[in-house]
């Protein structure tokens, strides 16, 4: 039984082997069925994708054999294009050579011709001296004149003829001239003066102070003089002490120091002490308080054009304040200069400068003028070299030195400044002198046209400002005249020291004259 149980159970272990390796062999047949399957679809899969890179790889190929062809064909144009410009340059090189040729075939027959008329030339020279030397011959047996005297002659008739020649070509540039520049330039002045007008001379050599009583004018005076003594050599002033009642009168040019001596004995007056040593202490508080109100003036008319902002020097400052006690020809110089600055400033903007510019330099082209009465030498000498030493822009520097002619006026702004200095100086009551000064110049003006050959009559009008100059007409033409005029004007400029400017006029004037009887 045990046996039969133990033989049972390994027939059933053995048939359990069998029947799971019967199953094991059809998963595997299965499996390889699987990949067979797989491995076909990813045969055809590979197939497919090498299918596309050739088809990829043709179209490509095709178009790279399209650009290479496109590419081949723009080559050839542009080397057909570039042969054909050759062609053009060799062509127009073989031109070139050939018209060149031709120009040095002509030249050599233009030097041969001028080579023969040189010779010719030559000839007509010589035979020209040797005529010249038998009319010199006939001339001196004629005329009983030497070589010397002949040549003279002869100079003088040609240097006549170049002269009437000369004075033509300057007329005729003048006209032109004028005729393209005057109807701008009165236009830009015209602007410039009715935009901008200043006042008239007003100044004087002399103060008058009125004090209460005769008491007090004898306290000034003093004891045997002493007081008004101290006060003329302490003020550096003259102090006039007549018989006008309630008057006394301080006089200098220096109007500074003037204007320091009137306000030192005004205080003086009006405290009632009077001696030498009350002289000296209000005399240097005073002094003080100009010095200040000198560098308000200046900073005032600085504010007033406009030039706070354009860093002028605090001493350059301080003397336009000063130029208020300063005067020409009886115009005060600040007065002038500001109207300088305002002219120039207009005409500037006018024609295209730099308006602040020109007004610095109109303020300070007189600068120099405040420094006149402590430093010897010219205003424009002294303007300058403090001009320079503050650092001014060259325009300034050259606008100093150009307004009287000491260079050329290199700007626009230096030349604005030297129209607007003589409209300034040049207008009717602008500036006025003393009479003696006037005589003697327009003494000299006349002089300087009676000079000239062929004058009539001459004679300075207009306050001098005009002279006109009257000619024999039958000996001087009218651009004779012309050059005349240009002549007397830059001879008075020369050697006449006068404000403004002075116009010269040339009459020609042919009277004829007969009776009836």
């Amino acid at each position: 039984m045990v046996i039969e149980v133990l033989v049972g159970s390994g027939i059933s272990a053995i048939a359990g082997f069998f029947v799971a390796k019967k199953i094991d062999d059809a998963k595997y047949d299965v499996r390889i069925v699987q990949a067979k399957a797989k491995a076909k679809v990813i045969e055809h899969e590979a197939q497919m994708i090498l299918k596309n890179a050739k088809n990829e790889l043709a179209q490509q190929e095709l178009q790279l054999k399209k650009i290479f062809e496109e590419e081949v064909a723009k080559i050839a144009r542009e080397y057909e294009k570039k042969e054909l410009l050759l062609e053009q340059k060799q062509k127009n090189l073989d031109n070139s050579i050939l018209e060149h040729k031709q120009k040095e075939k002509q030249l050599q027959r233009e030097l041969k011709n001028i080579q023969k008329e040189k010779e010719h030339l030559n000839k007509q020279k010589a035979i020209y001296e040797e005529r010249l030397k038998e009319a010199q011959k006939l001339l001196e047996q004629g005329a009983g004149l030497t070589q010397e005297e002949a040549k003279k002659l002869l100079l003088d008739q040609t240097k006549q003829e170049i002269k009437v020649e000369m004075a033509h070509i300057v007329r005729k540039a003048v006209t032109q001239a004028q005729k393209n520049a005057k109807k701008e330039a009165n236009w830009v002045i015209a602007q410039a003066t009715t935009r901008y007008a200043g006042e008239f001379a007003g100044e004087r050599l002399i103060n008058v102070i009125h004090i209460p009583d005769d008491e007090i004018k004898g306290r000034i005076i003093g004891k045997d003089g002493k007081n008004i003594k101290s006060l003329e050599s302490t003020l550096g002033v003259d102090i006039i002490v007549d018989d006008t009642p309630n008057v006394i009168t301080v006089s200098h040019f220096n109007i500074y120091r003037r204007q320091i001596a009137v306000e030192v004995i005004n205080r003086l007056v009006e405290d009632g002490r009077i001696h030498p040593a009350r002289i000296e202490e209000v005399y240097q508080k005073v002094s003080q308080e100009f010095e200040a109100k000198v560098l308000e003036e200046g900073e005032r008319v600085i504010l007033e054009l406009g030039l706070a902002n354009c860093g002028i020097a605090t001493e350059l400052v301080k003397l336009v304040g000063k130029l208020k006690f300063r005067a020409s020809y009886g115009q005060n110089a600040l007065g002038h200069s500001i109207e300088v600055a305002h002219l120039s400033g207009i005409m500037a903007a006018e024609l295209g400068g730099d308006e602040l510019l020109a007004k610095r330099a109109g303020l300070l082209h007189d600068i120099g003028k405040a420094l006149t009465n402590d430093y010897e030498g010219s205003h424009v000498s002294l303007g300058y070299e403090i001009a320079n030493r503050y650092n001014e822009p060259a325009e300034v520097l050259n606008a100093i030195k150009a307004h009287h002619g000491e260079e050329e006026a290199k700007s626009i702004e230096a030349a604005v400044v030297c129209t607007a200095d003589t409209l300034s100086a040049a207008r009717p009551g602008a500036r006025r002198e003393v009479l003696e000064s006037f005589l003697k110049r327009v003494q000299g003006i006349e002089e300087i046209a009676y000079s000239f050959e062929h004058v009539k009559l001459a004679y300075a009008i207009n306050a001098a400002r005009e002279v006109r100059v009257i000619v024999e007409a039958e000996y001087v033409n009218d651009d004779e005249a012309v050059l005349m005029s240009k002549e007397i004007a830059q001879e008075i400029s020369q050697k006449i020291s006068f404000p403004g400017e002075i116009k010269v006029m040339v009459i020609r004037e042919l009277r004829a004259i007969e009776y009836a009887s």
